[in-house]
């Protein structure tokens, strides 16, 4: 199967370190690495740009570039829409523009949007505590050249699956705004609340020294593994038991504790709800409920509640790399029911995640 390097195919732009300071309610759109998600562009919080800023032209966007992500979350990939325009690419994301004919864009995306592409970017990426991917590894990355007419088919085959995915992740998207909305009827009114800092009895986080990693052993896991709100254990770093028993010290993880991402993709909360052995890094915060207060499900709703989502979008700081600090989690004010009302909506939460199982 001939090959052909993405440098050959395409021409890669770097981002520019825009200054948050003179961000406007409106101008020229920032895109920033946590816009660009797996396959499409995140816009809810967008920042801008004074549309006469001065020098800016090479770092300017057009409609359907391909964007990737090279740090944090590194191998994502997503085209812009038009309706973002005009746009400015900002650091630590490249942009992909075709200069041959032998590749169409479709096929690039749909190559580059695949899991094992993301796995070989996190494998080629330098750094334990934030991935950095370099874009020299990117330009001699090698891409199967089909021809156009397969290349079309595929892409078309793709494009099929992409929708159905499309629809399904609304449906999924529906049940969880289902349950936030749930939660506001609920306890929206609640009288008693609560700082974090009181409704756990230990708020920290991961180990700041990267630990001598092994082959194989008891898996290490990154802010990465925090996805859908819940933890995925597949690891590609692991500690021995000796390190394990060290480091659990810090992190005395049980059923039912909280991980909550506070870097990148930040503000994800997810109960612990396997009996099994891993440690974690520093970007993941640990929170322990005091369980005579606070259900642990009920804990995990409340902090994708809009109102904890607004108190943590007001406390992140940093300009290239949002960070949501301990010192920020510790003061968060939640809404503590009774224990029976917390209950009553874990008992909903349940439900609604067996809907999504057979939906």
């Amino acid at each position: 199967m001939e090959k052909i390097r993405i440098g050959d195919a395409c021409d890669l732009l770097n981002g520019y370190s825009f200054k948050s300071d003179q961000y406007v309610d409106s101008g020229i759109r920032v895109i920033r690495i946590a816009n660009v998600q797996k396959g499409y562009i995140e816009d809810n919080s967008p920042v801008f740009y004074p549309s006469d800023s001065k020098g800016l032209d090479k770092y300017m966007l057009e409609e359907e570039d391909l964007l990737i992500s090279l740090t944090g979350n590194v191998g994502r990939v997503a085209l812009l829409q038009k309706d973002m325009l005009p746009a400015a690419l900002n650091q630590r994301v490249a942009c992909l523009r075709l200069k041959t004919d032998r590749v169409t864009k479709g096929f690039l995306f749909h190559i580059l949007n695949s899991d094992f592409f993301e796995q070989q970017c996190i494998r080629a990426s330098n750094g334990v505590a934030q991935k950095n991917m370099s874009t020299e590894w990117l330009k001699d990355y090698e891409i199967p050249l089909y021809s156009i007419s397969d290349q079309l088919k595929i892409t078309g085959i793709l494009d099929k699956t992409r929708k159905i995915i499309e629809e399904r992740n609304k449906e999924l998207a529906s049940l969880d705004s289902l349950i936030k909305a749930r939660f506001v009827e609920m306890f929206g009114d609640e009288k008693n609340q609560m700082v974090m800092s009181d409704v756990c009895s230990i708020i920290t986080d991961g180990t700041h020294q990267p630990p001598r990693f092994k082959d194989e052993g008891i898996p290490f896991i990154f802010v990465s593994n925090i996805t859908g709100d819940k933890v995925t254990y597949d690891a590609e770093k692991f500690i021995d038991q000796d390190t394990y028993d060290e480091l659990i010290k810090r992190t005395p993880i049980e059923i039912g504790d909280v991980l909550l991402s506070t870097v990148g993709s930040y503000g994800h909360p997810a109960v612990v709800k396997l009996d099994k052995k891993f440690l974690f890094q520093r970007h993941i915060a640990y929170l322990k409920p005091r369980r005579e207060i606070v259900d642990s499900d009920y804990l995990h709703g409340a902090i994708l509640s809009p109102d904890a989502q607004e108190q943590i979008e007001r406390g992140v700081k940093g300009i290239a790399q949002k960070t949501l600090n301990l010192s920020e989690i510790k003061k968060m004010v939640i809404p503590v029911p009774t224990m029976e009302k917390q209950k009553q909506f874990s008992s909903f939460v349940a439900q609604v995640d067996k809907s999504k199982v057979v939906a």
